[in-house]
């Protein structure tokens, strides 16, 4: 069956506009398809214009740690190494990638200055004439290091005498508003618990995840007659990467031109702009152009993962399984700096206590840094190991109550009109259909109340 959506109208042509409504419930040919299976499709490596240099990165071998020294004596004389930047070399070496949303301080270096807080943070750019001579002149430099302790759990990285992890912040915790993690507030979640039948508490818990495109991160950045740059990169927001590089580079937005949209795989690995500043300042000092590109080993080790997390979920439950209260801790493991896991635990807040009508919810969303890979987006970030936690909560509940999961659900899913726990109103919400349609399919017989139920109406309940 063929699916179409069209606007209400009256008009004499409004039949001829609706079978303009061709795509939904059809199976449509990607656009950039034909491209890929013919191998027509450009990426950012095909680009090679000539006397392009290389760059490689000379990397943290510690987790924390000072730098004492770094003596770039060995790595200089390799032949074919052209130049070897510090942070010195950076403009604006200092920055957060939202600060475009208003969200600070800057609290990550381009390039290491007196600190390192992970396994791999770029201390220096090694700019070669053959990627062969650029990996040799990284692995020349000579850092010392004075090792400091190291914190990798989030709720150690809390403790009281905790190593500080990120001396821009001052703490171990990003603060939204004033609070030391974002919050929500609705009703009276303690006073839910004393009138509840049955109290249940789990912990649940994620590692960070890679991941993993086939085509690793880079760019190629080539300098202009007119002073300008073209970046050629596998980011996946254009205009995010140029605003951000500009701002690192204290140049005008109109000095840079990115030409990107095609990316071998991101997943929402590529939106943080880590390798084409670099790259920038590089072409800009040697006025030649300069591909930067991790290895297999950089993009598993150092490119930002999706962020590891604790949730401990704590349910005010009725005989009947109607859920009263519910209150979430939640810890997002930021590592070293915020890049994007701020917003993503503002995302996760957002999304507590699911998609559920409870009436009292209390919540406190933690956004916590440790001597780990900085984490960032990937995949619906900030919502789906929450909504793993929150769901293994409803079936776990389910099962403590000998309840067919299906109708806690349905049970207590919210309906259009109800105010969700962050004061939003709900609407267009649709999981009760979901739920009745899913049972449908894989024969699952629920009872005539629960099929009269809808997203509408409270019917049923």
């Amino acid at each position: 069956m063929t699916y179409r959506l069209a606007p209400i109208d009256k008009s004499p042509f409004a039949a001829e506009r609706e079978d303009d409504f061709t795509v939904i419930g059809s199976v449509v040919q990607r656009s950039d398809a034909r491209g890929h299976v013919t191998g027509r499709t450009e990426f950012f490596e095909d680009v090679a214009p000539p006397g392009l240099l290389h760059l490689k990165m000379h990397r943290s071998a510690r987790h924390h740690a000072r730098i004492r020294g770094v003596d770039l004596t060995e790595a200089l004389a390799v032949p074919g190494v052209v130049r070897i930047l510090t942070h010195a070399d950076i403009p604006n070496n200092l920055y957060t990638p939202l600060k475009l949303i208003g969200v600070e301080p800057d609290d990550e270096p381009i390039l290491a200055v007196d600190k390192v807080r992970y396994l791999g943070e770029p201390i220096c750019a090694v700019v070669a004439e053959s990627e062969a001579a650029a990996l040799e002149g990284a692995a020349r430099v000579r850092v010392d290091y004075e090792d400091l302790p190291a914190v990798f759990d989030v709720e150690e990285a809390l403790a009281e005498g905790a190593p500080l992890v990120n001396e821009y912040h001052g703490r171990n915790f990003f603060t939204y508003e004033g609070h030391h993690c974002r919050r929500i507030r609705f009703g009276d979640v303690e006073k839910a618990f004393g009138q509840a039948d049955h109290v249940f508490e789990w912990r649940y818990e994620s590692a960070p995840i890679e991941q993993a495109p086939t085509e690793t991160t880079g760019c190629v950045v080539i300098p202009q007659a007119d002073g300008r740059l073209r970046i050629h990169s596998d980011t996946q927001a254009c205009f995010f990467t140029l605003d951000n590089t500009a701002l690192i580079l204290g140049v005008p937005f109109n000095k840079l031109r990115i030409v990107g949209g095609t990316v071998g795989g991101g997943f929402g690995g590529k939106v943080d702009v880590i390798v084409e500043p670099v790259a920038c300042v590089a072409a800009m000092m040697t006025d030649r152009p300069v591909k930067f590109v991790y290895n297999r080993y950089e993009e598993m080790q150092v490119s930002s993962p999706r962020a590891a997390e604790r949730i401990y979920i704590k349910d005010a439950v009725m005989n009947d399984g109607r859920i009263i209260g519910r209150k979430v801790t939640l810890y997002v493991d930021s590592g070293a700096y915020a890049r994007h896991t701020p917003y993503g635990t503002t995302k996760a807040a957002a999304h507590m206590p699911g998609p559920y009508s409870i009436p009292n919810v209390w919540a406190d969303c933690h956004c916590v840094f440790t001597n780990r890979t900085p984490s960032s987006a990937m995949r619906g970030f900030g919502v789906t190991i929450g909504d793993f936690a929150l769901e293994s909560q409803m079936d776990r509940v389910a099962r403590a109550l000998s309840m067919d999961p299906l109708q806690l659900r349905l049970l207590n899913a919210y309906r259009d009109g109800d105010l969700k726990a962050h004061r939003k109103v709900a609407e267009g919400t649709a999981l009760v259909e979901v739920v009745q349609k899913a049972a449908e399919m894989v024969g699952h017989e629920l009872p005539e109340a629960y099929r009269r139920m809808s997203s509408t109406t409270r019917e049923g309940l």
